[in-house]
């Protein structure tokens, strides 16, 4: 079964986590994902990214991933990396609604969007790697700051607590904050009017946004990725991860 799926809504496309409540970020999540975002950038001229209504995602699939060797994992990272990279730079206009919590790795998925439209209530993002003893991802660290400012996104880093919409919304990394029947429609509609730009002119401009970003990771990349490998595979990081699958 496809852990994604693309809805048409004439130029747009919805790109859609499907995989049970958790939409939990595996391995073949990933390969679904990449296939789907090449796709999109071949075949469309937007990109709207949403989930379920209880979770847009519940981050990695831990349960999977603690089975995965040193080699597997390092396959598995630098290949979630290169989509989170892929949806960042995609030369078209791309929204992520969120509907359901995003944790962990599912706000770095929304992260990589260009806008955020968020359901009112109790749904939570945050990055608390901190918190199971690994960084967040250098990409991840990288977008947010150009996201939500320096400060903001050390606070979320460093602290590795989850928020709710408005402080999502009041720090910027929620554009809008919408009742939960309102978020994939407004999404829709701002990519369905961007998408209508002259299209070589938006994928300029979209360039000199994540170019920085893009040339760095692509620099640093391999020390940055094997340093979170490196906290992964410590054995009292591995003692949290273990304990956090439980949840699952």
């Amino acid at each position: 079964m496809e852990k994604v799926k693309i809805e048409e809504h004439g130029n747009v496309a919805i790109l859609r986590l499907n995989d049970k409540v958790s939409n939990a970020i595996s391995t073949t999540m990933v390969e679904n994902l990449s296939i789907s975002v090449n796709q999109i950038k071949r075949e469309f001229r937007g990109l709207v990214l949403a989930g379920g209504t209880r979770f847009f995602s519940m981050g990695f699939d831990l349960p999977e991933l603690l089975k995965l060797d040193r080699s597997g994992m390092a396959d598995f990272f630098y290949r979630f990396n290169k989509v989170v990279l892929d949806i960042f730079t995609l030369p078209i206009p791309t929204a992520c609604g969120i509907t359901g919590h995003a944790i962990a790795g599912g706000t770095i998925l929304a992260s990589s969007c260009d806008y955020r439209f968020l359901a009112s209530g109790r749904k939570l993002l945050g990055l608390n790697e901190i918190k199971l003893g690994v960084p967040v991802p250098y990409l991840t660290d990288m977008m947010l700051r150009q996201i939500v400012g320096d400060r903001a996104a050390t606070q979320m880093i460093y602290l590795g607590e989850f928020i709710e919409p408005d402080e999502a919304r009041s720090i910027g990394l929620a554009d809008e904050v919408l009742s939960q029947d309102k978020v994939e429609n407004r999404a829709l509609e701002k990519i369905t009017e961007l998408a209508s730009l002259p299209g070589q002119a938006f994928a300029a401009i979209k360039a000199n946004r994540v170019e920085a970003i893009r040339l760095a990771y692509e620099k640093y990349c391999k020390v940055k990725n094997e340093t979170f490998l490196d906290c992964w595979f410590s054995q009292p990081v591995q003692e949290l991860l273990s304990k956090a699958a439980e949840k699952f």
